[in-house]
């Protein structure tokens, strides 16, 4: 396996970063490339329903200039015409990364969850509302191996206390 390596810009100095330094800028390098995702959505979200939705996807993953992170651009037809953009910025003081989301459905940019790796998973969470009610919204990401990947999706509404998974997305990869 050929060493993990990328290029981090500190205060307007370059540095290579091989896997023994790695800090976390580096943790969604496995992503980068052109996928086809399979989705598996609950049909409603937190209204305990068991029956979900499959559908098809393509993502396509780009590292954003500067080190600063990079950006998905989600397409599917399943809303026809659908296109949505997941931005990914990594904090080296926090260590921590940031994914926000905006998709020409909703047309607003949902709050951004927090959080890092640890070994092949990642887990990102913040406080948001869905249908006017507090929840607490958990992204978990999985590396499964170099052509494939997981996200998923869950709500909580009561702070943690109990979560419903309700969007679940297998990544193939079509190209480097």
């Amino acid at each position: 396996m050929a060493p993990r390596w990328g290029l981090d810009i500190l205060n307007g100095a370059a540095r290579v970063r091989t896997q023994g330094q790695n800090d976390g800028a580096g943790d969604f390098d496995f992503l980068m490339g052109t996928w086809r995702v399979h989705n598996r959505r609950i049909k409603e979200r937190l209204k305990g329903c068991t029956e979900w939705v499959a559908f098809e996807a393509t993502a396509e993953e780009h590292p954003l200039p500067g080190g600063l992170g990079n950006q998905e651009t989600y397409r599917s037809e399943f809303w026809p015409g659908f296109v949505g953009l997941a931005l990914r910025v990594y904090n080296p003081a926090t260590k921590q990364w940031s994914i926000t989301w905006v998709d020409n459905r909703n047309h607003t940019i949902d709050p951004p969850v927090l959080g890092c790796f640890s070994g092949d998973v990642g887990v990102f969470e913040t406080n948001d509302t869905f249908e006017g009610r507090a929840i607490r919204v958990r992204f978990t990401w999985t590396r499964l191996g170099q052509d494939t990947a997981r996200w998923e999706q869950a709500f909580s509404p009561d702070e943690g206390q109990s979560w419903e998974t309700n969007w679940v997305m297998e990544f193939t990869r079509v190209k480097a």
